[in-house]
């Protein structure tokens, strides 16, 4: 597809109308995404369970511990692997292309786990599924945006209507999957998700054509051909080393589970503070923007502060779940998976409620360093409830209402910071980094969980009080230092509110 396309005649080429009053590829889009969160939400609500339970529970039977990192791993790597989507999208097949080809990778991945096939088969699972959701997720993301002319009015609205099929999907899936997965066969409910993304596989197929004309089909800034050699060489020469390392490394005991755990979780830390210091030293960024740049890192810090904690609902509170929650209530029996569920079912119902106030508040509402400050309080309290039944029970089982308050609150932060963060990075981003910059808010969200996959090795119900405790209260000195150093911050975006 040429390149030479503008923006006006991408999205002349998509039927406006069609969709409560949108353009007739949001159609596509909402329920391709739909189905695709319904996918990895299932998978993800059971997944922790299935690595730890034993293997006479139809689990794999992993040490707690290490089934809570490789989970956290697994998170980060979703994230930083946007990163790679997003380049072969603008360099070489468009994002229409990258998002069918990642629907069927996180297919195969599904189906990888659907089958038994041990310890083995989740690790090649988990790769697949890493490569697609860096494909498809940044880019379905993007075409969305390709079906408004500039200007166009609806477009905030249209994000809105797409981000409902996301919690849709994610409020949905626990339910389905993690009552099949949970009640009846582990592998039965990761058939389920690869189900869900076939679905959402056909939706996308079906109607592209029809529905979203040009939008998605080009490549923005496509390889020159001595630029495929040269980028074709150093993949292959990077994949013959790394195999060559790990053919001497692994059966030596030198490259195990926990030595890569530690090298993610050290990539999470370097890469953000690679793009940080890329960005501001580049001749293409000008005074004004690189104080934007030092503005943006102290809330970039406070982003994955807040993951941090947030990222935890399916890692430790999963397991506290599992393990400390009281599941038969008036007569009903809950199941760990479904509390995987309270977090898009808060978004759903609160997000109008916080757009409606911004709206309302106008000018008097919190600055862009102090909506961060407010997340992060949310955040820091939500760790805080949870310790406190924990320590008045004496170890006995706690009522469920203390879990569906923990959930609660971090969604209030939630609401404070992410949409806010998205807005805050396309305004802060120096001009000649506007996509990547993109990408590292995203890794705000993969250093959180690499940092997580350090923190929850030190997790035990005897030590949960600390552990609640410190962290928690780490985030509430953190979001009383931004609250403090507000009006610096807001003085470094140089007019940006």
């Amino acid at each position: 597809m040429m390149v030479s396309l503008d923006k006006k005649e991408i999205a002349s080429s998509v039927p406006q109308r069609g969709f409560f009053g949108h353009p007739k590829g949001l159609f596509t889009l909402f329920f391709t995404e739909f189905w695709e969160r319904f996918s990895y939400y299932g998978m993800r609500a059971i997944l922790v369970y299935y690595m730890y339970y034993e293997v006479s529970k139809g689990g794999l039977g992993l040490d707690e511990h290490l089934a809570l990192a490789i989970m956290s791993i697994y998170g980060a790597l979703v994230y930083m692997s946007g990163i790679i989507g997003g380049w072969l999208a603008d360099r070489v097949f468009g994002t229409s292309r990258a998002v069918f080809y990642g629907g069927l990778l996180i297919m195969a991945g599904h189906i990888a786990l659907a089958v038994p096939g041990g310890a083995v088969a989740l690790f090649v699972s988990m790769a697949l599924i890493v490569l697609g959701t860096g494909l498809l997720k940044p880019n379905v993301s993007s075409i969305v945006g390709d079906m408004y002319k500039p200007g166009d009015d609806r477009r905030d609205a249209g994000f809105s209507i797409f981000y409902m099929g996301i919690n849709l999907g994610g409020f949905l899936a626990p339910l389905v999957v993690g009552t099949v997965g949970m009640k009846y066969n582990f592998h039965l409910g990761f058939g389920l998700a690869a189900v869900g993304m076939f679905l959402g596989l056909v939706v996308f197929v079906a109607t592209r054509r029809k529905n979203l004309g040009l939008a998605g089909t080009y490549v923005p800034n496509p390889l020159t051909p001595e630029e495929k050699k040269k980028t074709a060489a150093v993949v292959a020469g990077a994949a013959v080393v790394i195999a060559v390392l790990l053919a001497i490394l692994i059966p030596n005991g030198w490259f195990t589970v926990e030595t890569f755990i530690s090298l993610v979780g050290i990539l999470g830390i370097i890469i953000p503070i690679v793009y940080f210091v890329v960005m501001y030293r580049s001749p293409k960024t000008t005074a004004e923007e690189r104080s934007r740049v030092i503005a943006y890192i102290p809330l970039f810090v406070a982003s994955a502060m807040f993951w941090a904690i947030q990222e935890q609902g399916s890692t430790i509170l999963a397991n506290y779940a599992d393990k400390r929650t009281q599941l038969d209530v008036a007569g009903i029996h809950l199941s760990p998976a479904w509390f995987q569920s309270l977090n898009p079912l808060f978004i759903i119902i609160f997000a109008p409620v916080f757009a409606w106030m911004w709206v309302k508040l106008g000018k008097r509402q919190p600055t862009i360093p102090q909506k961060f400050a407010l997340g992060l309080l949310f955040a820091g309290l939500s760790f805080i409830v949870i310790l406190v039944p924990g320590h008045l029970s004496g170890g006995e089982l706690v009522h469920p209402i203390w879990l569906v308050l923990s959930y609660f609150i971090v969604v209030l932060g939630e609401l404070c910071l992410s949409p806010v963060g998205l807005s805050a990075t396309t305004k802060l981003a120096p001009a000649a980094f506007s996509a990547q910059t993109m990408s590292l808010w995203f890794l705000s969200n993969a250093a959180a969980q690499a940092i997580n996959a350090q923190l929850v090795r030190f997790y035990t119900p005897e030590n949960e009080t600390a552990y609640f405790g410190t962290i928690g209260g780490a985030a509430l000195v953190l979001s009383l230092i931004l609250f403090a150093l507000a009006p610096s911050i807001q003085r470094l975006m140089r007019g940006v509110r």
